[in-house]
């Protein structure tokens, strides 16, 4: 099946030269028809080199940060599927094939990758918390479709990759996408896989509470884009709260006396009433403009060809490919 399509790996990497050679060795076995890109991110070692010569294309994304180089990818790259993954070696390419296929006969626009016990046993005792926490917060807040939103082993179809505004600079990527599919209601669906172990001598990039801060403001920004009704309303209700509990008791008071002795008290409440209904008449407006952008993204979406609708002959080449993957037979060249 895969042999119909172009396919392309896009491997973002930082100083990964102990793994990254045997990543792409990995998927130009698992994949042999596929294009192989190596996105260096000012690596201080020799990851760009160990790439090459494994048989990749390298790129080099100078801004740095996990988002620019996936921006930057998505925006160069020109495909039919596209499988993303790490260069730590944490994520097999065996399993390649079985994503692409997943997506494929599912016919999806992104399926995940994701990580066996994750939120257990993450090489990290933090991490593994804070996969807990992250993921069970983004299902209350945006949807159920996802159980790991972290992962970096993933597949699109070109629709999503096109359509998708890769706003985030860093390792909140992965939340974004899930957001972005989520939000447009896209066909989505999840694998289980294994999740390995980096070799000796090779590091994480991750921050346990320096990431975990990022990702929690990240949350908050997608879903004030994404979700503003919700968001602003939970804003005012904690001002109504608060103008309420300074309120009752000055009512009360006047209740009792027919007196207002602590006027500051009640003008402070007031003001905070009044913030609380221009808040959430603000929430309502922008909830109107969110749904208009959803409209527009979800109609640019919809302009590019589903993948069930780019299957090619065998015979033909795809784009760009130099030679036939088949030659047709003699019966064909006469008709």
């Amino acid at each position: 099946m895969t042999e119909d399509y172009e396919i392309a790996v896009l491997i973002p990497c930082y100083n990964e030269s102990l793994t990254i050679g045997d990543v792409v060795t990995g998927f130009r076995r698992a994949l042999p028809t596929a294009r192989i890109y190596v996105y260096d991110n000012n690596s201080r070692d020799d990851t760009a080199m160990r790439a090459a010569l494994a048989g990749a294309t390298v790129f080099r994304e100078r801004r740095q940060g996990k988002g620019n180089v996936v921006r930057r990818m998505f925006a160069d790259i020109e495909a039919d599927i596209y499988l993303m993954a790490d260069g730590d070696g944490t994520y097999s390419p065996e399993d390649a094939e079985a994503l692409v296929n997943t997506l494929l006969t599912e016919r999806v626009d992104m399926v995940v990758g994701t990580r066996r016990h994750v939120t257990v046993d993450a090489g990290r005792k933090g991490h593994a918390f804070g996969n807990k926490i992250f993921n069970r917060l983004y299902r209350s807040i945006f949807g159920k479709d996802f159980t790991d939103i972290f992962s970096g082993y993933r597949v699109f179809s070109r629709r999503f990759v096109k359509s998708f505004p890769a706003v985030s600079d860093g390792f909140e990527i992965e939340t974004e996408m899930s957001v972005h599919a989520s939000r447009l209601k896209m066909p989505v669906c999840e694998l289980e896989l294994d999740y390995g172990r980096r070799p000796a001598g090779s590091h994480s990039k991750l921050s346990t509470f320096g990431d975990g801060r990022k990702i929690l403001w990240m949350f908050a920004m997608l879903m004030k884009e994404t979700r503003p009704f919700a968001f602003y309303l939970a804003i005012a209700s904690a001002l109504l709260a608060a103008s309420l509990t300074f309120m009752t008791p000055v009512i009360l008071e006047y209740i009792q006396t027919g007196l207002v002795p602590r006027m500051p008290t009640w003008i402070l409440s007031m003001m905070l009433l009044i913030s609380a209904v221009m808040i959430f008449t603000v929430g309502l407006i922008l909830d109107s403009l969110a749904r208009s952008r959803a409209e527009i993204l979800r109609i640019h979406y919809m302009d590019m060809p589903a993948l069930s609708a780019m299957t090619r002959p065998a015979f033909l080449p795809a784009p760009g490919t130099p030679q036939k993957r088949a030659t047709r037979s003699p019966e064909a060249k006469a008709a």
